[in-house]
């Protein structure tokens, strides 16, 4: 079964613009939706914990940007 609904302009082309190649709308927003953002679990982590993994992150980060500048070198 299928449904019309309204989307005002702004809600469409924020669809439009995140719609794969080959997908329907329908498939675009169950894509979207279904996907949790990291704002769900602001309640799960205590501030350590999220400190931690921004420490992790920035590591791992700092890590990549070394190595890419390693192959740069390599190839001039």
């Amino acid at each position: 079964m299928s449904r019309h609904v309204r989307l005002n302009d702004d809600l469409y082309q924020r669809i439009e613009a995140n719609k794969h190649e080959g997908e329907s709308f329908s498939e675009t927003i169950e894509r979207l939706i279904d996907n949790r953002s990291l704002r769900d679990l602001q309640d799960v982590f205590d501030s350590e914990q999220v400190d931690e993994m921004r420490d992790a992150i920035k590591l791992l980060e700092e890590e990549d940007a070394a190595e890419v500048r390693e192959l740069d070198e390599r190839f001039d």
